[in-house]
């Protein structure tokens, strides 16, 4: 759901790895070997998902991988606020519906929304059944190539 194909390119004129992603056009990553540029896009992505956040856009869910990208996955934490913003905007809840159906301050949904604030997953999942949903984790394989699509 939030596990991101990016595709990863060297720039022959600085020899650097450039990182860009279909599915998340603001992100822009770089690095000097491949594991530096694909621990950059990891960082990368989670500032991406904040801006889509901040502008308070739906935050794109990820497409299948196509052959030869990269499957970059994001924090659980942020994965979930990521839920939490989506699910407001399908519902239509503002924060301070949902501050008022949690006994919450404004400040306090902000920060349930904000992916850099270390909040308690079992907040977030609260915040998120208040809506009528719910998240399902599984693992996936991260930073392989994806050789057969």
């Amino acid at each position: 759901m939030f596990v991101y194909s990016v595709k990863l390119e060297r720039d022959k004129q600085s020899g650097s790895y450039v990182i860009s992603c279909r599915d998340l056009p603001l992100l822009n990553s770089v690095g000097d070997t491949v594991e530096d540029a694909l621990l950059n896009a990891a960082e990368a992505v989670v500032l991406a998902i904040s801006i889509e956040m901040d502008e308070r856009r739906m935050v794109p869910l990820a497409s299948k991988a196509k052959k030869d990208e990269y499957l970059v996955g994001v924090p659980v934490l942020v994965a979930m606020k990521a839920v939490l913003h989506n699910s407001m905007i399908e519902t239509g809840t503002r924060k301070a519906d949902l501050a008022r159906n949690m006994n919450l301050k404004g400040p306090q949904v902000d920060r349930l929304l904000d992916v850099h604030h270390p909040s308690k997953v079992q907040s977030v999942e609260h915040a998120i059944y208040q809506l009528g949903r719910t998240v399902r984790l599984g693992p996936v394989e991260v930073y392989k190539p994806n050789k057969s699509a």
